[in-house]
């Protein structure tokens, strides 16, 4: 299903220090073009990891829920919420076994969502735009192919990674708002840190 044989401890083991391992900040992508979402409305995170978006969100008044696959994740991620004071539903479980809702969400937010391979990609791309409500807004962000020459976060598999093409091609029953590939310096905790080759996609459900 997975780069991993065993997705659930491999993120477990990742996750399993004091330290917020992609920072708890929020993807810069994600801050640029969350204005698609007003305060009341409804959001899904994806893979969430330790609640840096998902926290970010609730913060502005958006209605989250989040799951990922390591439970050592979401408990930090809880810890995070609670420090800010917000509501978030999360959700331990993998992107094939979550309950997909349909029509469900303004807003669906996917970063660096990568450890899926082909086939479980395009799985967790068709259960994305089905759970947002028509006018519902996709955020993606991923590492493109240049990133292999740049080694600052991300998979090592050429397939984990995207381009514009690809997701143009995924997304194609959607109106593209903003699909743009472009390199950039990240600073997200210490796994994504330094220069690095991204794609960035906007797109809502018709």
């Amino acid at each position: 299903m997975t780069m991993f044989s065993d997705a659930a401890v491999t993120w477990n083991k990742r996750f399993a220090t004091d330290e917020y391992v992609f920072g708890t900040e929020p993807n810069e992508f994600l801050h640029e073009h969350a204005g698609a979402w007003a305060s009341g409305t409804r959001a899904l995170c994806v893979a969430d990891g330790e609640g840096r978006n998902s926290v970010w969100l609730a913060r502005r008044g958006i209605h989250v829920d989040a799951f990922d696959i390591s439970d050592v994740a979401v408990a930090k991620a809880r810890r995070l919420a609670a420090e800010a004071a917000v509501y978030i539903r999360f959700t331990v479980c993998d992107c094939d076994d979550f309950a997909w809702p349909e029509a469900a969400y303004d807003g669906v937010v996917a970063i660096f969502v990568q450890f899926a391979d082909p086939p479980m990609r395009a799985r967790l791309f068709e259960h994305m735009i089905r759970a947002l409500k028509p006018g519902g807004a996709l955020i993606l962000q991923g590492y493109g192919p240049k990133q292999l020459e740049y080694r600052t976060g991300g998979p090592s598999l050429l397939d984990h990674l995207y381009t514009t093409q690809m997701l143009r091609e995924a997304f194609g029953g959607t109106d593209i708002v903003a699909l743009r590939e472009y390199d950039a310096e990240l600073s997200e905790g210490s796994r994504h840190r330094g220069m690095s080759a991204l794609v960035g996609l906007v797109a809502k459900r018709r």
